[in-house]
């Protein structure tokens, strides 16, 4: 959602900000960022824009970090529960397959990441690009909608 200039003024601003979640005293997802606007009033759903980069990462719950979650430009829907990441798109699992996008959606309520835009995958073995792609939030289970890379298939039983 873009703000029309000068219409719309954050009710809160902060820089260098750290937001921990957690769920039953576990800690589920740290958020960094280096700048935060939050829009509250005069707006259909209130949300934060993270306009100069932001750095989220996942835990599972032994409270180890399961995939970490960077962009250039992130936007979060208070309501909804969703993050639109913008421009450097980078998720990393622990595996260190990372996947590599200009936009992606943070599904927050159904822990899923999906977007429609170009994507690169790059796992230890291979390089896999594609348009679209579904994961679960922690990049351990995705899919490509339209492959354009060359995957390398095992072809051992």
């Amino acid at each position: 959602m873009a703000l029309p200039k000068n219409s719309y003024s954050p009710s809160q601003i902060g820089d260098s900000v750290t937001m921990l979640y957690t769920d039953s005293a576990q800690l589920k997802i740290m958020v960094k960022a280096n700048r935060m606007l939050v829009f509250n009033k005069n707006v259909r759903e209130p949300l934060t824009i993270l306009p100069k980069g932001f750095f989220v990462t996942f835990f599972d719950e032994h409270e180890k970090v399961s995939a970490t979650l960077k962009g250039n430009y992130g936007v979060r829907y208070d309501i909804s529960k969703r993050m639109e990441a913008k421009y450097a798109v980078e998720v990393v699992n622990v595996k260190g397959e990372k996947l590599e996008t200009e936009k992606l959606v943070w599904d927050e309520i159904n822990k899923k990441i999906y977007t429609d835009a170009f994507v690169k995958i790059t796992t230890g073995k291979e390089v896999i690009t594609g348009m679209g792609m579904e994961s679960n939030q922690d990049f351990s289970k995705y899919q490509i909608k339209q492959v354009t890379g060359q995957i390398q298939l095992n072809n051992e039983p």
